[in-house]
């Protein structure tokens, strides 16, 4: 198996378009300095059409979910160095999100890549989720621009969480499923988006892991990106991905988002 590896790292990023050539080709320098084994991006803009022009030499499979429009669309893309083999994939007609479960190294993984529409975006994540329940497992990768923090630490401005951001973060909750930037970053407040209109900084891209096989991560972090208006997020896989059961049990203290961050 000459050329693979089992270094395992993920990209999240929200690209913003990649109609222009000179953009995708400088998203191509930043994927090749980043030196990621699979890359999910979000709101391509591509339509059926132009998606073969999103080409990474040495990344031979790709996986695309778009609409009609040169609006929305998600990506997964898949370095050469990994043995990767697909066994099923959900689209979302809109280009809003893709599922995509398959083997990696003869280990199961399912990534779920999201772009959540500006409006309703909390209970877009929500519903996406309960829709695939019963394809999330404990080797269930979800990330992406998800256009709703998930925390008061997620916002410049400290804003108090809505009672949507509330449910949505109660069933992920329920799904056995974490939030992994704030296990590694629990007090940070480093952000993912400025928005110019509200002149405030927000972390609105994120990645969630099952609590179940947390030990096989080996960090998160955010990685600036100049060629969007985003940053990006990196996920880390432990060289040998272990196959013990211990479950981590933290979870998420509702108490503090329903007493102190629920706007009435």
């Amino acid at each position: 198996m000459a050329g693979r590896t089992t270094h395992i790292s993920i990209i999240t990023l929200n690209v913003n378009g990649l109609n222009s050539p000179i953009k995708r080709h400088r998203l191509v320098e930043w994927i090749t300095k980043q030196d990621p084994t699979i890359c999910c991006l979000q709101e391509t803009h591509l339509i059926g059409k132009d998606i073969h022009r999103l080409k990474v030499k040495g990344w031979e499979k790709s996986y695309h979910s778009y609409g009609l429009r040169k609006q929305a669309g998600v990506s997964i893309l898949i370095s050469n160095k990994i043995d990767f083999k697909p066994k099923l994939i959900k689209r979302d007609k809109e280009g809003h999100y893709i599922l995509l479960k398959g083997t990696i190294h003869q280990q199961d993984i399912t990534i779920i890549n999201i772009y959540a529409p500006n409006n309703g975006a909390a209970m877009f994540i929500k519903q996406t989720l309960l829709k695939f329940k019963s394809l999330i497992d404990h080797h269930t990768i979800i990330m992406g621009d998800f256009n709703t923090p998930l925390s008061p630490l997620d916002r410049s401005s400290k804003q108090k969480l809505n009672k949507e951001t509330i449910e949505l973060n109660n069933t992920i909750n329920n799904l056995d499923l974490i939030d992994i930037y704030r296990i590694y970053h629990p007090t940070s407040s480093s952000y993912t988006f400025f928005s110019a209109a509200h002149g405030s900084f927000s972390k609105i891209d994120h990645i969630l892991c099952h609590r179940a096989t947390l030990r096989q991560y080996k960090g998160v972090e955010i990685i600036p990106c100049i060629l969007s208006d985003h940053n990006g997020m990196k996920l880390k896989i432990n060289d040998k991905r272990r196959k013990e059961k211990a479950y981590i049990t933290w979870r998420m203290n509702n108490r503090l988002l329903n007493d102190q961050w629920v706007i009435e």
